[in-house]
């Protein structure tokens, strides 16, 4: 198909690049001349592996142009990808200028161009825009710009996910393709586009394509900022950091995994939190600062403090928790978050009724008993045997478990406010009146 790509930089020279060199019709436009240049000559404008040999190979076969006018690009065409920058403006918010401006200049320029034959022109955002962007930024201006034309606009978010060094082999074994559109049309067209491409493509919400990219670079942060917050502590104590990374890296099963990467509620347990408190301990006596592992535990406590928050905001009187332990399918109370959750309600005045299907108080031994018997001394009253006994006349419902009796109850006793701690209860929950996810 032909497609005009906007913004010779980096992204979309390799972009159009690797799309020309699969027969698509590809027309960069940029109002650098230069990068103009460099394009029509077969040479690329930005420094990457392989780039210059795909252009001058495409340029050779008539399948890559460039231009400075975005009429040139755009008769016939059915796909624009929008590739400019989106710096950051002053206070750190998204500067969407060249955006607006881009989509602007498409349909300037698509009312004087000749349509494509489906009479459909497809808008896609390649560059980083915050969630809202393609419905309140894009599509008001395609719509209201194109008003009166044959061609019907519609726009995705389709977020590019190449590194710097090593673009034009991403491209092609790409880690993800999303993406985000409303519009079945859009879809077909940028899944069209890129069918070339192994990684099959995954349709989403447009809000849901645009914060995937800012969650993968959060968490590229996060993880140089690990690495080298650790490395700044060890280095202190006479450890070789590299050389730990470079085990923790071997376990595939827990550290560089999907495990733990999934919103539900705060950590705790015998392990993380006292940690986290040992580590950030021997970064104080040695003399290392490390804001990063501190953080964890901030943040973790705003997502207790969250949902009492949310509870104290109803006119819920009576709770059921549901769920007591730290983890599924234990009995470990150790700095459970529920626990914490359950002390703090009945510290506002909440009357708390908790099920937890694994946890009997007369099986608790040594330090899981002593720490519960500290934080809830009268758990032997609050627990019941049934989630329905828990569920019984109360106000409100905090699931942590995902049992199946529980979910059974929830579905018996349709409580009036319903607090998803969990995530995984499945549709009839969620579909509950009174439902709500605690991060979703």
């Amino acid at each position: 198909m032909k497609v005009a790509v906007f913004g010779l930089g980096y992204v979309g020279t390799v972009t159009a690049a690797c799309l020309a060199s699969h027969g698509h019709d590809v027309w960069g436009v940029d109002v650098d001349q230069a990068k103009v240049s460099d394009i029509r000559a077969g040479r690329s404008p930005v420094a990457e592996p392989g780039l210059d040999a795909l252009i001058a190979r495409a340029v050779a076969d008539g399948t890559l142009h460039a231009s400075p006018v975005a009429a040139d690009a755009l008769d016939q065409a059915e796909v624009s990808l929008v590739c400019v920058g989106t710096p950051s403006a002053p206070g750190g918010a998204t500067d969407l200028s060249y955006i607006r401006r881009s989509v602007d200049d498409i349909a300037a320029a698509l009312r004087q161009a000749v349509p494509p034959a489906s009479g459909h022109h497809s808008v896609v955002i390649r560059s980083t825009v915050p969630p809202g962007t393609i419905e309140e930024v894009v599509l008001p201006a395609l719509t209201s710009g194109l008003d009166g034309t044959p061609i019907t606009p519609g726009a995705a978010m389709c977020p590019e996910f190449l590194r710097e060094g090593s673009g034009v082999a991403d491209f092609f074994n790409a880690p993800l393709m999303v993406v985000g559109t409303a519009d079945p049309a859009v879809a077909a067209a940028v899944t069209g586009l890129f069918g070339f491409l192994e990684t099959p493509a995954t349709v989403v919400e447009p809000r849901t394509a645009e914060s995937l990219k800012y969650a993968c670079n959060a968490f590229h942060a996060t993880k140089v900022s690990f690495a080298n917050e650790l490395a700044r502590l060890l280095r202190r104590v006479g450890v070789d950091s590299r050389e730990v990374m470079e085990l923790f890296c071997q376990d595939q099963v827990l550290n560089i995994s999907p495990a733990y990467l999934r919103p539900g509620f705060a950590f705790g347990g015998s392990c993380l939190p006292k940690d986290i408190r040992s580590l950030l301990h021997l970064g104080r006596v040695n003399g290392a600062d490390l804001p990063m592992l501190a953080g964890t535990l901030m943040t973790n406590e705003l997502v207790i403090r969250d949902v009492v928050d949310r509870v104290v905001a109803t006119d819920a009187r009576t709770v059921a928790l549901l769920g007591l332990s730290f983890k599924a399918d234990t009995d470990d109370l150790r700095e459970s978050p529920n626990a914490e959750l359950a002390e703090r309600l009945l510290g506002k005045g909440f009357a708390v009724r908790i099920y937890d299907p694994v946890v009997n108080p007369d099986k608790l031994i040594g330090a899981n008993r002593r720490h519960i018997e500290a934080k809830l001394p009268h758990l032997g009253r609050l627990l019941t045997h049934e989630p329905g006994q828990a569920l019984h006349a109360a106000d409100i419902a905090i699931v942590s478990s995902g049992d199946q009796a529980v979910r059974a109850a929830l579905v018996r006793t349709r409580p009036r406010h319903l607090f998803d701690l969990h995530g995984r209860l499945g549709a009839e929950i969620e579909a509950l009146p009174g439902y709500e996810g605690i991060g979703w």
